[in-house]
């Protein structure tokens, strides 16, 4: 008597264990991409929309910019931040996406919006003096005025509003490029911060609201370029003592 063969009932369930086996890795894998590009949005880098005017020419409404987290900012830098407090109108303020939008931002997929966030240059790290201005138009820092005509939109002044200003300890003064069309500390001089406080200090941005400095302008592809510190802020020395716990505010020019 001869075996007649039989069918093997274990190619279907092989096969499909090996399709379970593939998506479970797709999956692991996917997953693995989210959490890594989440730890570097975190940590290393993120992309942001620029939702106004106040950076013209530098930086234009729509532009994708590269923030990094890794280096501390400096003087000349573009810098993004939290809003310190009373700072955002509806015009500065990016559009907030929804929660499948907010998702794909936290996990670095899609730039943030820069809902709650402003970005300007900074011109004043803490201890530093600022002035405006000079009789030739230029601010000062530290004595040393600024050539700005690289950065500053077209037309401009360096400002229109005369101040002296020392900045205090763990605060950073800032400035957009397109002076006329900037919300920026100039404007904040006289309110109180969010928690209160001496009138002015509302005006200077705290370090540990800064996300990071701007490095790259990576879409629209024609606008592609690198954003550094311009050269006239490398000629600005050292502040001339420590920094103030308290800033020193003045709305008047300095002497001529």
């Amino acid at each position: 008597m001869t075996d007649t063969p039989t069918k093997t009932a274990a190619a279907k369930p092989a096969h499909r264990s090996g399709f379970a086996a593939a998506a479970r890795e797709f999956v692991l894998i996917v997953v693995g991409a989210l959490i890594v590009s989440s730890i570097l949005r975190a940590f290393v880098g993120q992309m942001f929309i620029i939702p106004s005017e106040s950076m013209e020419n530098t930086l234009l409404v729509g532009d994708r910019v590269v923030v990094e987290k890794i280096t501390d900012v400096k003087r000349g830098d573009v810098v993004v931040f939290e809003d310190p407090g009373g700072w955002l109108g509806a015009e500065e303020s990016g559009q907030k996406r929804g929660q499948v939008g907010r998702f794909f931002e936290v996990v670095g997929l899609l730039p943030d919006s820069s809902h709650g966030h402003l970005i300007k240059r900074l011109i004043g790290m803490p201890g530093d003096k600022i002035e405006c201005c000079d009789t030739k138009g230029r601010l000062l820092v530290n004595g040393q005025p600024l050539e700005e005509t690289s950065y500053l939109y077209p037309g401009d002044a360096a400002s229109q509003m005369e101040f002296q200003v020392t900045v205090p300890a763990g605060r950073i003064f800032v400035m957009g490029d397109h002076r006329s069309a900037s919300g920026d500390s100039r404007v904040h001089l006289q309110d109180v911060d969010a928690e209160g406080g001496n009138p002015g200090d509302a005006a200077f941005v705290p370090l540990d609201k800064v996300t990071g400095r701007a490095i790259l302008v990576v879409w629209p592809a024609g606008r592609w370029a690198k954003l550094g510190v311009p050269d006239t802020f490398k000629s600005v020395p050292a502040a001339a003592g420590p920094p103030p716990a308290k800033p020193s505010i003045s709305l008047t020019p300095p002497p001529k």
